[in-house]
């Protein structure tokens, strides 16, 4: 069968002089590095290898048009789909892990809350290393080595007992999952046509989603359980919340293995120079789909380049250069205040729910006040209690638990206490006085005996820790018919109506929480606010994705990332500062930097029509 390759090569070669030395090479025998050691049967698919002419660059739009849209490009789908989740995991990850790490490792209150801001610090630094680094030595590479990177020191991180060491795991393993997201929307861009990127760049995003989902209900499903753990005296712990970090290291693990079996971008070969290389990518890629439909290979009907001339190109380059400068920093701005909204309400919401949960629980209290209990058995939990001026004589407490329970100048004589542990408890001026105390949790002043050391998990607390993961899952739940419609409009009412639109109106729906007095009403905030936000994320990365070259996309990508990550930081640290002080500050300035970032990523350049250069 003749080969279609070949035919559209040679037509190449007959349109430009400076390509039939290479077929009178071919007639010779020569044979260029790619094609070394094929035997005479071969000489079929020489010509297919050897100097495919750089036109080819400039015409690319078209031979994907040529390659179709099928089997390839829905395995590479999945593949960039589990390294896209696997960033969605790791922003998870950090605020699941939080409170039982620092419980864990004895962290005191000064160096509490530093885990979530060094990870996205990590993930920052690295956003712009990799994209960077992607435009030097390939897609694939770079994707690899930051995902290789994310695993190791993630799955590390489960096992190291000081915090300082865990910080640092964590750090290098966001440094390494920083690349995740410029790479994947530069690299699946480069092998959709035109009219097929903004819809599968957007369900692509659904990726990240599904990470949420799958971080939320592995926590649910195990951090709680605090039998799931194991320990080598007091030096080592091996707590549920440690297998809980190792299981969120399975997709990361994932994509490296199947990313090994896909291609490099032959867009990025092409820029690079490398020809041969990206005529036998794109081979396979024309190939593959042809199989997968049952139809024989198709001829390329690519007619020669006829594009500006050498001095017309020249300038339109500059002219690139200095738009770009100029758009970059509306894009950059555009991410920054998406970013700092986004971030910022997702620690502000959780914590106003945890006040209305404590101001709810603190109405139903009970308050004891003067009274006595002689030689009684305490066998069960006291729970949400106050005891003012207790006397506790020759009374026994095994095997139970305190539980936001108050003791204030009370007294205990003659008083038995086995294995108790408690929650949220304390015993403010109160005296002990010939009591004894077995396998039980510290206090300040009074004698042990068998002392449980270390610092205690309080998983048993099973309704608060279900209840985060359950409003967890539900918000990122709630993005998915954001998903769904920004997938199939993105084509339809451009990039840039669906990213303004969508910041604006998620800067008016902040403006609902002013009715938020309830628990329930925040949750439906949560979500609401989720839902219209996740159109404008998507949108906007595929603007990034169309706006640069190829030879400046993961750079430009991997910077506007960075500056993601930046506002991230910021805004966990300023709504964080705000949470149960004023409600009034954090709605404002989440709906002020949402509308103002919306309205500028109005007069960012339409992206649609582009080709990708």
């Amino acid at each position: 069968t003749e080969d279609p390759f070949k035919d559209n090569y040679n037509s190449y070669a007959q349109q430009d002089g400076r390509y039939a030395d290479n077929a009178a090479n071919d007639e010779d025998g020569a044979s260029s590095d790619a094609t070394e050691g094929h035997d005479d049967e071969d000489e079929i698919y020489e010509g297919e290898y050897q100097g495919v002419p750089p036109e080819l660059a400039q015409q690319y739009e078209l031979i994907m048009q040529e390659c179709g849209h099928g089997r390839f490009q829905w395995q590479l789908f999945f593949v960039l789909g589990l390294a896209l989740m696997s960033d969605g995991v790791e922003v998870f990850v950090v605020g699941f892990v939080l409170p039982s790490a620092e419980t864990d490792m004895c962290v005191p209150n000064s160096g509490a809350g530093w885990l979530g801001s060094i990870v996205y610090l990590g993930m920052m630094f690295g956003a712009f290393f990799w994209g960077g680094l992607s435009d030097k030595v390939g897609r694939k590479q770079c994707l690899l080595i930051s995902m290789s990177v994310n695993g190791f020191f993630a799955f590390l991180s489960s096992f190291v007992q000081g915090y300082s060491m865990f910080l640092f795991c964590r750090m290098v393993s966001g440094f390494g999952i920083g690349g995740a997201v410029p790479i994947v929307f530069s690299y699946f861009a480069e092998v959709l046509a035109r009219e097929k990127r903004g819809e599968h760049l957007s369900w692509l995003c659904m990726f990240w989603m599904i990470g949420g989902i799958y971080a939320s209900a592995m926590a649910w499903a195990i951090i709680p359980h605090y039998g799931w753990s194991f320990s080598m005296g007091s030096a080592y712990q091996f707590h549920s919340w440690r297998v809980f970090v190792v299981v969120c290291a399975l997709p990361c693990v994932s994509a490296v293995v199947a990313l090994t079996f896909m291609p490099e971008s032959p867009r990025f070969y092409l820029e690079t120079g490398k020809h041969d290389e990206a005529w036998m990518v794109l081979k396979q890629i024309h190939d593959t789909n042809m199989r997968a439909r049952g139809e024989p290979e198709r001829v390329f009907t690519v007619s020669r380049y006829s594009g500006p001339s050498s001095l017309r190109f020249i300038q339109v380059v500059f002219h690139i250069n200095a738009v770009n400068i100029y758009n970059t920093v509306k894009l950059a701005a555009v991410w920054f205040t998406l970013s700092f909204g986004y971030y910022g309400l997702s620690v502000w919401f959780p914590d106003v729910i945890k006040h209305l949960q404590a101001d709810e629980y603190a109405s139903r209290v009970k308050i004891h006040n003067n009274e006595r209990i002689d030689d009684f058995t305490f066998n069960f939990t006291l729970e949400n209690q106050i005891h003012r001026n207790g006397v506790f004589l020759n009374d026994r407490f095994i095997s139970m638990k305190f539980k936001a329970v108050t003791f204030i100048d009370s007294s205990f004589l003659n008083c038995f206490f086995e294995d108790v542990s408690s929650v949220g408890s304390s015993f403010k001026n109160c005296t002990f006085v010939d009591s004894f105390f077995y396998n039980t949790g510290e206090v300040i002043n009074s004698s042990f005996h068998h002392n449980k050391t270390g610092c205690q998990m309080t998983f048993d607390d099973d309704y608060s820790a279900y209840w985060v993961y359950f409003v967890n899952f539900l918000g990122t739940l709630a993005v998915l018919p954001g998903n769904i419609v920004s997938a199939l409009l993105m084509d339809k009412i451009g990039r840039l109506s669906m990213l303004g639109g969508s910041m604006v109106l998620s800067g008016i729906s902040c403006f609902f929480l002013w009715f938020g007095t309830s628990e329930s009403m925040m949750i439906f905030m949560l979500c609401l606010y989720n839902g219209l936000s996740i159109s404008a994320w998507n949108s906007l990365d595929v603007v990034t994705t169309e706006l640069y070259p190829t030879d400046r996309r993961g750079t430009g990508f991997g910077f506007c990332n960075a500056m993601c990550k930046l506002a991230a930081v910021l805004g966990n640290l300023i709504f964080g500062s705000l949470v149960g002080i004023t409600k009034a500050i954090p709605i404002l300035l989440a709906s002020a930097v949402l509308v103002g970032g919306g309205l500028v990523g109005l007069r960012l350049p339409d992206t649609r029509a582009n080709v990708l250069m």
